[in-house]
């Protein structure tokens, strides 16, 4: 497996896109708007007009959109992917999505002879053009040994977890692991700013305890200084609680803090705070008790 397609160069597609140039992979990649391509383009990627022409030409194309309706739309449109007609093809799918939707969008590929994998991955654009992320995959055995050397250079760590749909429950319970960092940062640095302590002792106790996090020694440095570049949106995360809700009602469990958290996530939104880092969501928290 030498010919790899990438659909959707977002942060992330874009990274793992360059990464696997680098690697000596020939990519092929598919964005909507062409302008997130020219990167890719200039070190070697081929781009062209359709998910469809990026399934002719790859065996093995990762995609990496929004949500499970632009999963469907690149994989089942009328240029989809599954209309590529390459019956050797597989499919894998690093977006976050809703572990249902994932099984029926694998059902649905198995009707065109077509496999896919689930290989959400944690960690941004900055550790994926190094190849430093982490995969969780699961889907068909088979399909995972052919493709696993791949996934090895787009990840340091890759974790088989089994059936369709594991994958993208595990990568949900992660997620939720960072929005409540976030927001338990951001409420722990507003309560010692007001009680007139420097926020950067907090962090220098904190990382000194069992109970630092990476979080904590990194980012949380500079959500005091309020540097929020973005490597996953405050805006896709809240994307991903919403799928984190919708996925708890369907296994019908009761996570309280996930969905109050959800509530935090949409006020913050609506704010004009979406397009920054979620670690900005600490610019919520501010705002709030401007005026108390």
């Amino acid at each position: 497996m030498k010919k790899i397609g990438i659909v959707g160069l977002g942060m992330l597609g874009n990274a793992v896109a360059l990464h696997l140039l680098d690697s000596g992979f020939e990519v092929t990649v598919f964005n909507r708007n062409k302008d997130k391509t020219i990167q890719a383009k200039n070190k070697g990627a081929i781009v062209v007009d359709s998910p469809k022409e990026v399934a002719k030409k790859s065996d093995l194309v990762i995609t990496v959109v929004k949500d499970a309706d632009a999963v469907k739309e690149v994989s089942f449109g009328e240029e989809g992917i599954a209309k590529g007609e390459n019956k050797e093809l597989i499919v894998a799918d690093m977006s976050t999505i809703d572990p249902s939707e994932s099984k029926n969008i694998s059902y649905k590929f198995q009707e065109f002879g077509i496999n896919k994998l689930d290989i959400p991955v944690m960690g941004g654009p900055n550790v994926a053009i190094t190849g430093d992320l982490v995969m969780m995959a699961s889907g068909d055995k088979e399909s995972f040994e052919e493709c696993k050397s791949i996934f090895e250079k787009i990840a340091n760590k890759v974790f088989f977890l089994g059936e369709k749909g594991v994958a993208h429950s595990v990568k949900l319970a992660m997620n939720l692991q960072i929005t409540m960092l976030a927001l338990a940062l951001s409420e722990g640095i507003t309560l010692v700013k007001k009680a007139n302590v420097d926020p950067k002792i907090f962090l220098e106790i904190l990382n000194s305890t069992y109970f630092k996090t990476g979080m904590s020694e990194n980012k949380a440095f500079k959500m005091i200084e309020g540097k929020y570049e973005p490597t996953f949106t405050l805006e896709n995360l809240k994307k991903d609680i919403t799928t984190m809700t919708n996925a708890a009602k369907s296994l019908g469990i009761e996570l309280p803090m996930i969905q109050k958290a959800e509530e935090v996530y949409e006020n913050a939104v609506k704010e004009g705070l979406g397009s920054i880092d979620y670690t900005g969501i600490i610019e919520y928290i501010k705002r709030i008790n401007e005026h108390k």
